[in-house]
């Protein structure tokens, strides 16, 4: 029967998705690295980061997907790694002899299983790559809003909401998205919060790139990301540092509409801890081009309400039984929108873009 990524590749949860995934590589005949979690999912279920090399061991060249970086956004991500997947010959024949496709599946799998967007340790894994030796970066407009981003009770009062407003338009648009949004290292509850030290994910990340990227000459990298943007468009944002020859590149591999956190011309923001920064500490040896491919789903203030409710509930355990469901519900609707028409949207983007990284791979440098 022919591929359907609304039937073949998308799941609807944590379990079934790893379930999707561990029958596709063995239908494949591959090899799964699996690195299981220390903690079950809600159904005692193993957790895991479950890894897939489709390509020589000793390419020069790889090929870099990851998913679930935000637990509850690997719904996309997986969805797209799953149909990658099961078009197996098709798509390694427009790779060259020495490129490997490396899907890293669910980075946070706590996070999907339980419909956070966090780890289990309460921290955005896309701010805690920062550098633990050395000083934290502070963020006081972080802090002079939170008791508004995050009240005692949920939903908040309208005077909570009218006093939050007024503090982010003092701030003007691109500081009150910072404030909220940046990454904050001193608050264990609260909103972006990157940690203190490596989460669980992170040091296997780490490990995954040391052991699949760590000795090639070129590393293309597609970090799967939902819940910014139009609905169904996939914004592609250039993940690096290197803002002269990368992002040259990443424009003539992914055309000219590349974003870019630096210059303020992305739906994102810079953030303290990029999964990005792995790259320098892990494959410093390997040409790096990369994005991240963000695909819109709701209104960022619905997605915003969501996501300040997640984090209430995680701090009000107590909270009544039908507030929590639909708090769960409404994070997971923020992050994956469950139509065929915007699943349809995401796997064709999604494929286009891996095609596009293959090509660009097969291009001088």
């Amino acid at each position: 029967m022919p591929f359907d990524p609304i039937a073949d590749a998308f799941s609807p949860d944590h379990a079934s998705a790893r379930q999707r995934w561990l029958a596709l590589v063995a239908a494949r005949g591959l090899a799964v690295e699996s690195h299981p979690h220390p903690l079950r999912g809600p159904a005692g279920e193993v957790l895991a980061v479950d890894v897939v090399r489709d390509g020589p061991a000793d390419a020069a060249k790889v090929l870099l997907t990851t998913s679930g970086v935000h637990g509850v956004e690997g719904h996309a991500g997986c969805g797209i790694q799953a149909g990658l997947l099961a078009l197996g010959a098709s798509l390694r024949e427009a790779a060259d002899a020495d490129t490997a496709i490396v899907h890293v599946h669910a980075v946070n799998p706590h996070g999907f299983a339980f419909t956070r967007r966090v780890t289990h340790e309460n921290v955005d894994l896309n701010r805690n790559f920062v550098d633990f030796g050395q000083p934290l970066p502070e963020h006081p407009d972080y802090a002079a809003i939170e008791s508004l981003l995050l009240p005692p009770t949920w939903p908040p009062t309208p005077d909570n909401e009218a006093a939050l407003a007024a503090r982010l338009d003092a701030m003007g648009p691109r500081r009150a998205q910072m404030a909220v949004t940046r990454g904050q290292h001193t608050r264990p509850m609260g909103l972006y919060y990157g940690g203190r030290e490596p989460t669980w994910s992170h040091r296997v990340f780490r490990e995954v790139l040391r052991r699949h990227a760590g000795t090639c000459r070129r590393l293309a990298w597609i970090d799967l990301h939902t819940g910014l943007g139009p609905a169904g468009v996939g914004e592609r944002i250039f993940a690096s540092h290197d803002a002269g020859a990368a992002l040259a590149r990443a424009r003539r591999w992914w055309g000219e509409g590349v974003t870019s956190v630096h210059t303020g011309t992305s739906t994102s923001i810079p953030m303290t801890g990029p999964i990005q920064q792995a790259v320098d500490g892990e494959c410093p040896q390997a040409e790096y081009t990369g994005i991240c491919l963000e695909f819109g789903t709701v209104p960022l203030p619905q997605m915003m309400a969501a996501l300040r409710a997640d984090h209430w509930l995680h701090a009000h355990p107590e909270a009544d039984a039908a507030l929590a469901r639909q708090i769960r519900r409404d994070l997971r609707d923020a992050f994956y929108t469950d139509t065929d028409a915007w699943k349809r949207q995401v796997w064709a983007q999604g494929l286009d873009a891996t095609r596009q990284a293959l090509h660009g791979l097969r291009q001088p440098g």
